[in-house]
């Protein structure tokens, strides 16, 4: 039995801002692991500024959302960033 992944407050932000923009943004268009990476850098400095907060945040952000997968899109991208905010395992 695998035991569940516990996500921070800040990393479920930070899950749910960067699926709105994959949605948001060209959803058909390519996912690219360099968008997932430069991102959570973003976002978790939008939310604590140049801090070791935002290193924190954004370190645990690549932790929960998984490498980006050959030809997947970025709004399939979205899609699996919105399980895993709810929760949604595969284990």
């Amino acid at each position: 039995m695998t035991t569940p992944l516990v996500l921070s407050d800040d990393t479920l932000l930070l899950l749910g801002q960067l699926a709105e923009t994959l949605e948001t943004q060209r959803p058909n268009a390519e996912m690219r692991d360099e968008i997932r990476r430069g991102r959570a850098l973003v976002l978790s400095e939008e939310l604590h500024g140049p801090t070791e907060a935002a290193f924190t945040a954004e370190q645990n952000l690549l932790a929960a959302a998984p490498r980006v997968r050959p030809g997947q899109t970025r709004g399939e991208y979205a899609a699996l960033l919105r399980l895993i905010e709810q929760g949604v395992s595969a284990g």
